[in-house]
């Protein structure tokens, strides 16, 4: 498959899962569509400049036609507020099937088998990330600290597994499991509930691949191993000697 009809058919399939977004707005002011709305987040992110949409409504104004239309399907170009007003509402759960399609795609297409390591494994390395923090600004879905200065710092991360191989650099991103308050949970959600949700709710997909997870000491825990063998994952855990004595 030649790298446009490559690119064409993750950008079809992209259409598919924005199609399926809800649109929670009530009023009759639907000028712009929540797919591309989506899109139009997505291209920011596709082409890393944050000038793009205002570059390609200029475009669509002058020549009649922009590359946002061209490449990504966009029949209307919504400016940056119009996008946050129309996508804020939308869990982003909603987005995670399109990482599941883009993992078979490369498989069907043998672009993972660069990837697969001893005993032709693939290795899954577990991080977690914080992508928003302020002592101001919080909501409902905020992690927080408690500080001896009584400000109390809140914040946002995920659990992100990639595809990782130790001659690539290159990563293949699969699906995020968001940190956030969960419900029937008196404890604050960790890093490691997260990685254990993520292991649960995707062993089925993935575990029949032959998988390695790969994650540092602080998921190198009894309960998680455990875990992991029981959904037929291989595991390759840090395990630092001032936090497993016994061991």
């Amino acid at each position: 498959m030649s790298e446009t009809l490559a690119f064409d058919n993750l950008v079809e399939k992209l259409h598919r899962v924005l199609e399926g977004l809800p649109d929670y707005r009530t009023g009759q002011n639907t000028t712009y569509l929540i797919k591309d709305a989506a899109l139009g987040a997505f291209s920011v992110f596709f082409t890393q400049a944050p000038s793009f949409l205002a570059h390609q409504q200029t475009m669509k104004r002058t020549k009649g036609r922009s590359n946002a239309e061209s490449l990504l399907g966009i029949e209307n170009i919504p400016c940056d507020n119009q996008i946050r007003q129309l996508l804020d509402p939308i869990a982003p759960s909603y987005l995670l099937p399109m990482f599941g399609l883009v993992f078979d795609d490369l498989e069907a297409t043998g672009q993972l088998d660069a990837f697969r390591i001893f005993d032709d494994n693939l290795l899954f390395a577990f991080d977690g990330t914080q992508y928003f923090s302020s002592k101001k600004i919080n909501c409902q879905n905020c992690s927080h600290k408690t500080a001896s200065n009584s400000v109390t710092p809140y914040f946002h991360s995920a659990i992100t597994p990639v595809v990782v191989a130790p001659d690539s650099n290159q990563v293949i991103a699969l699906e995020p499991e968001f940190i956030i308050p969960q419900d029937g949970h008196n404890k604050q959600d960790c890093e490691q509930a997260a990685a254990k949700r993520w292991i649960k709710a995707h062993a089925e997909q993935y575990a029949s691949k032959k998988v390695t997870v790969s994650a540092d000491d602080l998921h190198c825990k009894q309960p998680f191993c455990e875990l992991l063998l029981e959904k037929s994952f291989n595991f390759a855990l840090v395990c630092k000697p001032d936090s497993h004595k016994t061991l």
